[in-house]
C-alpha cells in the first residue's frame, strides 16, 4: 500500500507533537565566523548546517536555511544536499526555504519551482507585496507551504509596516488578507 506523503502542515504538527516543540531553527551560515579548522574545509557550509541539524533535530519542529547565505558562496549544491540530509536522515521534520521571494507572476512560477522541485523545501517564505498573482504560483501547490512576511523584526520595518490604513497598520491588513 503507498501512502501519500505528508503535507507541510501535517510534517509539522506531526513534529509539534512528537518532539514537543515549537522551535524552528534558523540555518544562516557565516563561514568567516566558522572556526579555522572548518573554515578551511572545501565543504565548510554544508558540514557546519550538517552538524547543528544533526544535534538539534529531536528538539525542533522544523529548519529553516536562508538560501542567500548559500547563493553568495555559490554554494546552492550544498543546499540542496543539506534539505536532502534532513529529509534523509530525520524524515518529519520539515524544511522552510527561507528566501522571502516576491516577483510578477511568471517569475514567481520559477521561483517556486526553484523552492519546490529544485531543492525540495517543504514550504518558502514569501514577501506578498505584490499581490495575489505572485503568491498564486506557491500557493497552487496545497502539499506544500507558503509563508508570508507580514510585520518583520528588523528596525526598518515599521517605515513600511507600520503605516496606518483605515486606522490599522499595514501589517495587519496583510495578515488578514493572508488568512
Amino acid at each position: 500500500m503507498h501512502t501519500q506523503p505528508m503535507t507541510f502542515m501535517q510534517q509539522l504538527a506531526a513534529a509539534w507533537q512528537r518532539n514537543d516543540s515549537l522551535l524552528c531553527v534558523g540555518l544562516d551560515p557565516e563561514p568567516e565566523r566558522f572556526p579555522v579548522a572548518l573554515r578551511e574545509r572545501p565543504d565548510a557550509l554544508f558540514e557546519f548546517c550538517r552538524r547543528i541539524v544533526d544535534a538539534t533535530a529531536d528538539l525542533v519542529c522544523c529548519f529553516k536555511p536562508q538560501i542567500a547565505h548559500f547563493a553568495a558562496h555559490r554554494a546552492e549544491d550544498a543546499l540542496e544536499r543539506l534539505i536532502a540530509h534532513i529529509h534523509a536522515q530525520h524524515a518529519g521534520i520539515a524544511v522552510i526555504l527561507d528566501a522571502k521571494r516576491g516577483d510578477i507572476g511568471s517569475t514567481a512560477a520559477y521561483y517556486a519551482s526553484e523552492a519546490f522541485d529544485r531543492y525540495q523545501a517543504d514550504a518558502v517564505t514569501l514577501n506578498p507585496y505584490l499581490g495575489g498573482d505572485a503568491l498564486a504560483p506557491f500557493l497552487q501547490r496545497a502539499d506544500k507551504g507558503a509563508i508570508l512576511l507580514c510585520r518583520t523584526s528588523n528596525v526598518g520595518a515599521r517605515d513600511l509596516q507600520d503605516l496606518l490604513v483605515d486606522g490599522k497598520p499595514l501589517y495587519q491588513h496583510v495578515a488578514l488578507r493572508a488568512a
